[in-house]
């Protein structure tokens, strides 16, 4: 670009939009450190206790629970600095996500949980996403759903991951649009919505010069859920489900998806769909790339 424009070159990209970056010849390390402080403090957080975890295990929240109105302006300004954090933070994306539904009449539960997360956040502040250098640029994804998670209309919530070599780099955490009568259904809705978001990225990735050759492995943990996207046969008793999901056969006829099986355990994408215990938070937090700017090659000060 130098060459057809009149330009000056600056060095290596340091901070955009409020997002730090590191970049050396092993990786490329994403951050919102001192926003992250400046969120705290502008909250009265800033020297508050750290917890390990955003959310209390099992955590269900619901518009009617029996304690008083919170202020509806401060928590919608806590929820959306909130959603601004999960650019490099796809820890959080579950409980901001969870929060945002109760953008309207927030009750004080509401903002005591909204405070904890701000709580994690002050305990891990240094965290980002590391995306490592030399890994195979080969498109992977998880999806994974939690059964009637909704208190208030027993929606299940759908969550997803994609991988590219290594660390996250598109993730959601989203409330399905109708009621699952089975956790195989939830699922099955689940890996249509990552079948959407796994054929625009390879779409995305070959306008890049990245064309995903072979077929895109999508890693579910629910084998019935499974079954019914690969055998016609189970049509019969599927048939409530709404139409537009069905789509997904057509994408693993197609060569596009292949739809896998692997152990609950191993599923990244639970932490996008409920609250989970520290040594499970923790080791799926590891797997999506989320780690502190402590445990990088070379120790670095952020």
């Amino acid at each position: 670009m130098m060459k057809q424009y009149e330009m000056t070159d600056l060095g290596l990209l340091h901070h955009f939009l409020g997002l730090g970056v590191i970049q050396t010849e092993a990786y490329i390390f994403l951050h919102q450190k001192k926003y992250a402080k400046t969120l705290l403090d502008r909250f009265g957080l800033k020297d508050c206790k750290a917890c390990a975890t955003p959310l209390a295990v099992n955590e269900k929240l619901s518009k009617q629970d029996g304690s008083e109105q919170a202020d509806e302006s401060l928590y919608r300004q806590v929820v959306g600095s909130l959603l601004h954090l999960t650019a490099p933070r796809p820890d959080i994306m579950f409980a901001a996500s969870l929060l945002a539904r109760f953008m309207h009449g927030p009750t004080r539960k509401h903002m005591g949980t909204a405070k904890r997360v701000l709580r994690y956040i002050q305990g891990t502040l240094d965290y980002g996403i590391v995306y490592e250098r030399g890994e195979e640029a080969v498109l992977i994804g998880y999806c994974d759903s939690d059964w009637s998670g909704s208190e208030e209309d027993m929606k299940s919530t759908s969550g997803y991951a994609f991988h590219l070599g290594s660390g996250v780099f598109s993730w959601a955490s989203v409330k399905q649009s109708s009621v699952a009568l089975s956790t195989a259904e939830a699922e099955y809705v689940s890996a249509a919505e990552a079948t959407a978001q796994a054929m625009w990225l390879r779409f995305v990735l070959s306008d890049f010069g990245e064309e995903q050759i072979s077929s895109t492995s999508i890693l579910c943990d629910n084998t019935s859920a499974i079954a019914i996207a690969k055998n016609p046969v189970h049509h019969h008793k599927t048939r409530h489900i709404n139409r537009r999901f069905h789509f997904i056969r057509d994408a693993l006829q197609n060569g596009e998806i292949d739809l896998l099986y692997c152990k609950t355990e191993e599923q990244t994408a639970d932490i996008f769909t409920k609250a989970l215990a520290r040594d499970r938070f923790e080791y799926l937090r590891k797997k999506l790339g989320v780690i502190s700017a402590k445990h990088l090659e070379g120790s670095v000060e952020i």
